[in-house]
């Protein structure tokens, strides 16, 4: 038994032995035989890495990407880099960290007047607001993100305002969306002028959370707030304890989610409306409830047919501002969310409001919509509208608004991705078609593994399959080249034809995702002074040969954001009518019984703007050119400033184009041919006693009234009188239709001589005075 033990235990040892050495062997040889295959994997990766690179299809790829982003560059430079900026406060808080780009948009707050709610009117259009230091009138919007960042409280938008008013004062509660924690706060401001100016006061309330929709009312002698916080997960109520700064929770009403609330009392009872977002199946901004206590401070119970509304988000189920009494009949404020978020406001007539029924019917507000699009501060979307009825008996309104859409970066930001993958596609197409690109997909890359298989590798090898199919149509894709090249023919006339349309393509959109990316929104805004806006009257002089000049004019520079209207100074032919004209804002023509170019500078007391723009009908120039003018302008209203520099030297004096002026760097003289000027001091002065010589010199030559005009600012002050802003780029339409008042320019220079001459005699020289080409701070050598 024990011998027998002995061998059977031997034997079985021996044998694990060997079994044991057979696997170890295997085994290493199944390593070693992988660590071959994946080092000569990892090779022939290197290789073809290496020949990609270096192969002349890459180069060729490589190189018109660069060529590509060359001209993407340079259009960026060109069109969006604004390098005549001046340094003047005409930016939106440049200099603070709010005022930043918001995927929920760029909202601001407009005032609004009339003698009904249904008859409002923006600030600028009642002409509230006059000041001898600055321009008039006061324009919209009135609270930005600028007016809150400069005040130190950066702010990257400012929207749903409600107003609480103590006798001539106003209180504006809106929220603003902290720059630095991007969470929704409730700032506060102060008006002692009907809203046309207002003082930042700071932020009345910041909680942990998302605060906005800060709806403020009296009861029983105390002030109360009622923000959303639905963040929070409820409603809160807040009391003032030192208005309007200092708040303090008195109770949670309801604990819902409720969004954008209000109370209001009505036939004995309070009514809550509300939207809450958080049920099963509920359409968000769809949806609205009602509740009904006793008491503004609650218990609060549902009604009966809660929820009033879940319907679709642009029937304006979702409150967008306070309610209103108007003789006698209630009306709720709802915002249409159907095109994208706050499209705009609607408005609805309450006929039932009970505990167990409730109808409304919607009502037209009568406001008018911008049609300056990206250029009006409201031209994509308003959402809140806050109006209420003055000791005086006229009504007021704030209401916000946003000049892009909700999501506006996002959407950019997708559009210019796909384009410049299109430019990747088109420099496929060129190389494909110059013979760069021999194949679409090296046939190597789609390669199946030919080595010795071995049990390790059976799964690779049951791929080859798959790797067959692969290269037969790696292979069909790769016969297309050859296919095209023989078509389209490159070498000859209309296969090169075809290259510089496929090479337009790529450059066309490369400028689009240039554009996307880098250029904004697209506005060309307004710029602010001192946290406040104006308007200006754009004045040409035209007659009928000009007419398709006239046209495009007016198509164009109506929808600059600053612009309240455009005043035709009709000299000759037979007038347009003004519904002839593509206008976004008034056109007023005034017929002239005499062709006379003194009538560009008549006085005109329809003007109802302190700025005018004198600016001829064959030149074009970006709206956002013009803003910056009309912005240094309003710091120096005593000048005329202006886009044409001229140098007025020598002896004899002698008229010279503007490269002159840019060559001694320096100028004396602005041309008003595209200046802005203070109507009442230049027309004043263009028609007074002292400038009858020299009027009756413009009749005579039928020029230099520009010149003039000149002559008698620089007559009238000791300091400068001129003030010069570069364009980005100026187009001179009278070349495409040969209507130019000046076709022969050795006369037309001589005759201006001319004009030098006398009115330095009658007035006196100007050639003294020299302002600098400084590109900062222009200055005035006497």
């Amino acid at each position: 038994m024990g011998v027998y033990e002995a061998g059977v235990n031997g034997t079985a040892t021996a044998t694990s032995c060997s079994f044991w050495n057979t696997s170890m062997r295997c085994w290493c040889r199944w390593r070693w035989e992988n660590h071959q295959q994946q080092q000569q994997q990892h090779n022939v990766l290197r290789q073809r890495l290496v020949s990609l690179v270096f192969s002349s299809g890459f180069t060729f790829f490589l190189g018109y990407l660069v060529l590509y982003g060359s001209i993407g560059m340079f259009y960026a430079w060109l069109m969006f880099s604004k390098p005549y900026l001046r340094s003047t406060n005409a930016g939106v808080g440049l200099k603070s960290l709010g005022c930043q780009e918001d995927n929920e948009g760029s909202w601001s707050i407009g005032v609004f007047y009339g003698d009904s709610p249904f008859s409002l009117k923006p600030i600028e259009a009642m002409n509230e607001w006059r000041h001898e230091g600055a321009a008039w009138p006061i324009a919209n919007p009135v609270v930005t993100c600028a007016s809150l960042s400069d005040a130190g409280f950066p702010s990257n938008f400012v929207a749903d305002p409600f107003l609480y008013v103590q006798g001539d004062t106003l209180f504006l509660f809106y929220e603003t969306k902290n720059s630095i924690t991007s969470q929704g706060d409730i700032g506060v401001a102060k008006s002692i002028d009907k809203g046309a100016t207002w003082q930042q006061l700071g932020i009345a309330l910041d909680e942990d959370w998302h605060l906005s929709y800060p709806y403020v009312f009296n009861y029983l002698g105390q002030i109360y707030m009622m923000p959303e916080s639905s963040q929070k997960g409820d409603l809160r109520l807040y009391r003032a304890l030192n208005f309007p700064l200092q708040w303090t929770l008195d109770k949670v009403l309801i604990k819902n989610p409720l969004a954008d609330s209000f109370i209001i009392n009505r036939a004995g009872e309070y009514w809550l409306f509300g939207s809450d977002h958080s049920g099963v199946g509920t359409r968000k901004n769809g949806q609205l409830e009602i509740w009904y206590s006793s008491s503004p401070l609650g218990p609060w119970k549902p009604h009966k047919k809660n929820p009033i509304y879940n319907v679709d988000k642009s029937v304006g189920a979702r409150n967008g501002g306070r309610p209103f009494v108007y003789d006698g009949n209630l009306y709720r404020v709802g915002q249409d969310c159907g095109e994208t978020y706050g499209r705009r406001v609607r408005i609805f007539k309450v006929e039932v409001l009970t505990k167990d029924d409730y109808k409304e019917v919607e009502v037209p507000l009568g406001f008018e919509e911008s049609n300056k699009g990206l250029n009006a501060w409201n031209g994509a979307r308003y959402h809140h509208l806050d109006v209420q009825q003055l000791s005086s008996g006229k009504w007021i309104a704030v209401m916000d608004g946003d000049r892009v859409s909700s999501g506006d970066p996002v959407h950019r930001f997708v559009l210019g991705s796909a384009s410049f993958a299109a430019v990747t596609a088109v420099v496929v197409v060129l190389g494909v078609l110059l013979g760069a690109v021999k194949c679409i997909i090296p046939l190597n890359w789609c390669a199946h593994f030919s080595g010795k298989r071995n049990n390790a590798l059976l799964g690779r090898a049951r791929s080859n399959l798959f790797s067959s199919k692969v290269r037969r149509f790696c292979s069909r894709l790769n016969r297309v080249p050859l296919s095209v090249r023989g078509k389209i023919k490159p070498n000859t006339w209309a296969g090169k034809l075809v290259l510089a349309v496929i090479f337009a393509v790529g450059v066309a959109l490369m400028c689009t995702g240039v554009k996307y990316f880098f250029g904004g929104n697209g506005a060309e805004g307004a710029y602010p002074l001192n946290g406040s806006y104006s308007q200006f009257t754009l004045l040409t002089m035209t007659y009928d040969a000009r007419l398709w000049n006239l046209k495009m004019y007016a198509r164009h520079y109506s929808r600059c954001s600053s612009v309240k209207e455009i005043v035709v100074v009709w000299n000759k032919g037979m007038p347009p009518r003004s519904s002839d004209l593509d206008s976004t804002v008034p056109v007023r023509i005034r017929v002239e019984d005499q062709n006379s170019l003194n009538n560009r500078f008549k006085e005109d007391p329809k003007i109802k703007t302190r700025a005018v723009l004198e600016l001829d009908d064959d030149i074009m120039m970006s709206c956002d050119d013009i803003e910056r003018g009309f912005n240094v302008w309003r710091q120096h209203p005593d000048r005329i400033v202006g886009f044409y520099p001229r140098l007025v030297r020598g002896s004899p004096l002698q008229y010279r184009d503007e490269k002159y002026a840019r060559r001694h760097e320096s100028y004396n003289m602005i041309l008003t041919g595209a200046a802005f000027i203070d109507r009442t001091l230049a027309f004043e002065r263009y028609w007074s006693s002292e400038a009858k010589a020299g009027r009756d010199l413009v009749d005579r030559y039928f020029n230099c009234e520009d010149v003039l005009l000149n002559y008698l600012y620089a007559n009238a002050s000791s300091s400068q009188t001129v003030e010069y802003v570069r364009p980005t780029w100026v187009i001179d339409t009278s070349k495409f239709t040969g209507v130019a008042i000046s076709k022969n320019t050795s006369e037309h220079y001589n005759i201006r001589s001319n004009c030098l001459l006398k009115f330095s005699e009658i007035y006196g020289s100007i050639a003294g005075r020299k302002c600098e080409f400084n590109g900062r701070k222009d200055g005035w050598d006497l």
